[in-house]
């Protein structure tokens, strides 16, 4: 599913400039998995070596390399193909999986515990220009540095050389790319890179220049290399999206913030002019109301004090009479004189003043946000689904189309994780022990928005990045002061780190069930 759908966005994609120059950093990681393939000899006393290749993690334990680079081991059962590692002392050997002559494919395995970061193939085989890299382990380099075939057991790094496509050259067996990417014996094997370090064929052979023609080379295309990895049942990192640089995605992310800012100053205008035509409105309908309230006040006060002075009157001509039945008139048309004055005098004190005309609209505003309005809260706490926005993402891998976690206003996810929260940003650093790669996950409640950064890191930065991290227990959810203090913590960490990552990814999270 998540191949379809970047299969999807790289045609989507197509729309978007890509990226003109290799990213040295993204080469850079690359190189961790090219490892020298050494064809190695004994005589029943000491091992020697008889010849070498490049070849290229795929998995873990799987390397890529051309089947001429192994075809002496498969022919003689005395010797062995053995794995020097770009770092480290850990070579091991290796057996062979699968061999393809008809296209100069091969797959080997690792035989031990030697472990190496796999490369993402590129899915996208319709370019036939921009600039490549060819990677591995050239006999002139060794040979310049005065290194003899002893020398190549131990680690060193592979050499780095850049060219262009110069276009796709299906030969009598099998369909290869022509390049300009400088390449010797010892190269065989190696990955040819796009910009973004993703393989976009295997080097195979050079084309004979004859001391004075331009140089060009091949490489043996991703359109062999995936059917001969699926036919061996193996999954591959393939990436299919077009290749950005994060200088091109930082301008792009910068144009989208703008053009939101630009929204929602133009949503702000044309909703404050919708709110001046609502208050309008409301401010009219309640000085009508206010008004019809003060004359109804007055005219009820006007008539109380008419029928307090009809009621005086009464008895007021009933104590000029004197007689003992004028009494009880008296009695009660003074009562009624006095509360109807008495009643008419509050009415008229108490009819609403010009200020309840304020108070009428603003209670009817303020109403109409309580209800669930345009003003109202968008809660980010809670269960969060995240989709990967591929337009504002680096995709170097395969990663998950959406995740899922929860999410509490003190920075803890799931109920366990505790992020910390450093100038305003929550976020979280790990360090695993089974890949070279740092990750930062971060969280940003006011746009829900997560992101993870990955920097593809080298063995001897790994170590000292886990050295780092092992110095702090990070501390457990709900501790006072846990997200300062991690935030604080984690700082260790991310000053070893490149300024830019090799991978970033953006989600846009919801809330679930809303």
């Amino acid at each position: 599913m998540l191949r379809l759908f970047l299969s999807f966005a790289a045609l989507l994609g197509l729309m978007v400039p890509t990226q003109a120059f290799a990213d040295p950093a993204d080469v850079d990681a690359a190189a961790r998995g090219v490892v020298r393939v050494v064809i190695i000899g004994t005589d029943g006393t000491e091992v020697y070596p008889v010849s070498h290749g490049t070849g290229f993690a795929i998995t873990s334990s799987r390397i890529i390399t051309n089947a001429h680079v192994v075809r002496e081991a498969l022919q003689d059962d005395t010797l062995r193909i053995g794995i020097v590692p770009p770092e480290g002392n850990d070579s091991g050997f290796a057996k062979p999986i699968a061999v393809s002559p008809k296209n100069d494919l091969a797959l080997i395995e690792i035989v031990g515990d030697l472990r190496l970061p796999a490369l993402t193939i590129s899915g996208n085989d319709g370019a036939d220009s921009g600039e490549v890299s060819a990677v591995g382990y050239p006999m002139n380099v060794d040979r310049a540095q005065g290194l003899d075939l002893n020398d190549i057991f131990n680690s060193q790094p592979p050499v780095k050389s850049r060219g262009f496509i110069s276009g796709r050259r299906p030969s009598r067996q099998f369909d290869s790319i022509l390049h300009t990417a400088p390449i010797a014996r010892g190269n065989s094997g190696g990955p040819l890179l796009d910009g973004c370090g993703r393989v976009l064929g295997v080097n195979s052979f050079g084309a004979d220049s004859s001391g004075s023609d331009a140089e060009f080379f091949f490489a043996v295309s991703n359109r062999e290399l995936i059917p001969f990895l699926r036919d061996n049942n193996v999954s591959a990192q393939i990436n299919a999206l077009p290749c950005r640089s994060l200088a091109e995605l930082d301008d792009a992310e910068q144009q989208r913030i703008e053009r939101e800012q630009t929204a929602a100053r133009i949503e702000l205008a044309q909703r404050t002019e919708a709110d001046r035509m609502k208050r309008d409105r409301v401010q009219l309908e309640a000085e009508l109301e206010v008004a019809e309230a003060r004359e109804n006040a007055m005219a009820i006060a006007f008539l109380l004090i008419l029928l307090g002075a009809g009621a005086g009157v009464v008895a007021w001509k009933a104590q000029r009479r004197g007689e003992e039945s004028d009494e009880r008139i008296l009695m009660i048309g003074g009562t009624i004189s006095a509360i109807a004055i008495v009643s008419a005098l509050a009415l008229w004190f108490t009819r609403p003043g010009i200020e309840a005309i304020d108070h009428k609209v603003n209670a009817a505003m303020a109403g109409e946000d309580e209800d669930g309005g345009e003003n109202a809260s968008d809660p980010a706490n809670g269960t969060l689904v995240c989709t990967l926005q591929v337009d504002r993402s680096r995709i170097t891998g395969t990663p998950d189309e959406a995740i899922e976690f929860d999410w509490a206003e003190d920075g803890c996810v799931n109920g366990r994780t505790q992020y910390g929260v450093s100038a305003g940003t929550w976020s979280r650093v790990f360090v695993p022990n089974e890949t070279d790669a740092v990750a930062i996950n971060s969280y940003d409640p006011g746009s829900k928005t997560f992101r993870t950064d990955r920097f593809l890191l080298s063995r001897t930065a790994m170590a000292e990045a886990r050295t780092t991290r092992g110095k702090y227990s990070p501390p457990k959810c709900g501790a006072v002061g846990a997200a300062t203090s991690l935030g604080d913590m984690q700082g260790g960490v991310t000053a070893l780190l490149p300024e830019s990552p090799n991978e970033r990814l953006v989600y846009s999270c919801e809330v679930k069930g809303e």
